[in-house]
């Protein structure tokens, strides 16, 4: 455990010295899905020996407090699901608390709202946050250096998640989730083709023989769930300076020998995945989608991150694993939460803010109610010996564990909540290209189609970059003044 504890103190701090961070969603997450109910066979949950019960943390004033709340993950008030009840228990230990979610189901995306309400005067106590560069340049976070400085849980959260969200020496977002993401695999359906299964630590050339040997059409079964995230990952399997989408921490790259060959892998794979099917051949499959494949047994690897295993340690009927990237790896997603400049009461939001984050107490709930639904808690933010021992309890497969031992090996895909301009360097940026009679096309576009045959992509791989780059350089040199 030690040599657990060692590596994820330091986690990602060689990371970031070379990729800066930040894991999903992320690159914008793909949106949760609904997964089919089974019972859980795959994973056996231990009662628990070790976690305290969580203790109350101090009131922050005596008076009636009221708290606005944002966040994506609270599901509906029907489901009642682990979030929601964890604000619950923190307003049963603060009974002079009252928490009030916030409507963020309107139009134009969650950076829209949050400016609609910034508008207003209405921004929201405690809120998490999607891009936190915006908002510390519209000035709508509060500074918590001193709360989180002197809080007991502080020291223990990961030096490279503190860094994350610390701009300008101020802290100025608490890190509320870490996430290892790569794929994961069906070693039941490896086993029964008569193939050997891949493994944490498997190669290109590995993951290249598993999709194309497993994939069966005709018997409903891909290789691969998706090809998207190839393009992802890649290009640190070819050159080790460069990370999650070419970035080396500086600037994109993507008119590197490696980014063209993810570009070239990113086309190569499309057959053996869900992109690759007719409409045809999608009738051979029980999925209506590629988020369904894995758990009705019809893909051998699927990409997805550590927040999907507790759907998976519920539902999945079979022997599966993770086993991040090739090359030995995985990518790490950070979630962020933020404390409004408006609120009227710092030290309160911060409380409520720190309980559904980096809490001990906290996450010691979290544990709590995940055993009483028969499902596994995040992996805790404030890490010590005792809250992994405790999390393995939940989640005990050997690729998994393997990868929480090697995470300062990790490549960070958070960029989009952390650099500043990379969301227009990667996605909605427009380069100045028409294609075809698609005029004035964006970032997204370029990679989109990248293995469609409408252009080809090395005619503008360096405009790509130097357009990019410029964005990057801009913004940062913005946030600096």
């Amino acid at each position: 455990m030690k040599t657990i504890f060692k590596t994820l103190v330091l986690l990602i701090a060689l990371t970031l010295v070379v990729g800066l961070v930040g894991c999903g969603a992320a690159t914008p997450a793909a949106e949760p899905t609904a997964v089919p109910q089974a019972e859980p066979t795959a994973v056996t949950v231990v009662e628990p020996t070790a976690v305290p019960e969580p203790e109350p943390t101090a009131v922050p004033e005596a008076g009636p407090i009221t708290l606005r709340y944002a966040n994506w993950n609270l599901g509906t008030e029907e489901e009642n699901n682990i979030q929601r009840q964890l604000v619950k228990a923190y307003t049963d230990l603060h009974p002079n608390v009252t928490i009030e979610f916030v409507d963020m189901s309107g139009e134009g995306g969650w950076e829209a709202l949050l400016t609609a309400y910034a508008a207003k005067g209405e921004l929201p106590d405690v809120f998490m946050a999607n891009n936190v560069p915006l908002y510390v340049a519209n000035g709508w976070v509060a500074d918590l250096t001193d709360l989180a400085s002197n809080d007991a849980d502080w020291p223990d959260v990961p030096q490279a998640a503190k860094d994350a969200f610390t701009y300008g020496g101020k802290i100025l977002g608490l890190p509320a989730a870490q996430f290892i993401m790569g794929y994961f695999v069906n070693n039941d359906l490896f086993e029964a083709a008569n193939l050997d299964a891949p493994q944490y630590g498997w190669t290109v050339e590995d993951f290249d023989a598993a999709v194309t040997s497993m994939n069966n059409v005709s018997k409903g079964v891909l290789g691969l769930d998706e090809q998207e995230f190839v393009m992802g990952w890649f290009p640190n399997s070819q050159d080790p300076n460069l990370k999650w989408f070419s970035f080396d921490g500086e600037k994109m790259n993507y008119n590197s020998a490696a980014f063209k060959a993810a570009i070239a892998k990113f086309a190569e794979v499309k057959p053996y995945t869900w992109q690759g099917l007719t409409d045809e051949q999608k009738t051979n499959f029980k999925s209506t989608g590629p988020w369904e494949l894995f758990l009705n047994q019809e893909v051998g690897i699927r990409w997805d991150a550590s927040w999907a295993i507790p759907g998976i340690v519920q539902n999945a009927t079979f022997d599966w694993d993770f086993i991040g990237v090739p090359g030995g790896n995985q990518a790490l997603v950070f979630d962020v939460m933020v404390v409004g400049k408006t609120t009227k009461d710092v030290p309160a939001a911060y409380d409520f803010a720190k309980w559904m984050t980096f809490s001990k107490a906290g996450w010691a709930k979290e544990v709590e109610l995940a055993r009483a639904g028969g499902t596994a808690p995040k992996m805790p933010v404030s890490i010590d010996v005792a809250s992994i021992e405790t999390y393995k309890e939940f989640v005990d497969k050997p690729g998994f564990l393997t990868a929480l031992e090697n995470l300062d090996s990790s490549v960070v895909e958070s960029l989009a909540k952390l650099i500043p301009g990379y969301i227009n360097a990667r996605w909605e940026g427009k380069p100045g290209i028409d294609v075809g009679d698609d005029k004035d096309v964006n970032m997204w576009f370029m990679f989109n189609f990248a293995d469609s045959g409408r252009y080809k992509y090395e005619d503008y791989s360096a405009q790509l970059e130097e357009f990019a780059n410029k964005i990057l350089a801009d913004a940062a040199a913005e946030m600096n003044k």
